[in-house]
């Protein structure tokens, strides 16, 4: 999805993604369509071109963009830090300053899919830590919930867990939650 309000400057890009390797480009004149277009063609990356950009505009173009699925990558002929960081945070893959040019968006784009894979990546781990604490956390509260019932060990405790989960053919943070609930439920 390329955005560029010149259409001649469109025609000139468009060349460069299909020389580059690209096919199925869209191209769209104005900032304004980005939503339902994004949602109608979900690209795989977006190519931003403008010219001034201000925080208000920056910002629509990351919300509608949505950095989390896509690639961005956006063109700008000026910034300063507060644009910069503000763009970076939000997770455009590429802010490339002094505007556009033909013999770079190849490689700018490369280098912004490349960017995004590994925020993606980052992100999943992330999410997979965050979700293993969790799970550890309830887990850890089960078992304290069964040695106090059971005046057993921690060791004991985990393997009736291990045991209840086995007999039911669940996980054991499915039993785990399932205990912490009810406990919740009834204390």
């Amino acid at each position: 999805m390329v955005v560029e309000p010149d259409a001649d400057k469109v025609q000139h890009i468009i060349d460069a993604l299909i020389e580059g390797g690209w096919q199925n480009v869209r191209a769209l004149g104005s900032i304004e369509m980005l939503q339902k277009v994004i949602n109608d063609f979900a690209p795989d990356i977006v190519l931003i071109d403008m010219a001034n950009p201000d925080r208000d505009t920056l910002e629509h173009v990351i919300m509608v963009s949505d950095t989390q699925a896509r690639a961005v990558a956006l063109f700008v002929d000026q910034t300063d830090a507060g644009l910069t960081q503000a763009a970076l945070t939000a997770g455009v893959s590429a802010y490339v300053v002094d505007g556009l040019h033909m013999h770079r968006i190849k490689p700018v784009l490369d280098t912004a899919i490349a960017r995004f894979q590994m925020m993606r990546q980052m992100r999943s781990e992330l999410d997979a830590a965050k979700q293993a604490l969790t799970d550890r956390k309830t887990i850890d509260r089960a078992k304290g919930i069964v040695m106090r019932q059971r005046g057993v060990s921690e060791d004991e405790a985990y393997t009736l867990l291990r045991q209840a989960a086995m007999g039911q053919g669940r996980k054991i943070i499915d039993v785990a939650h399932a205990l912490v609930t009810s406990a919740d439920l009834l204390g």
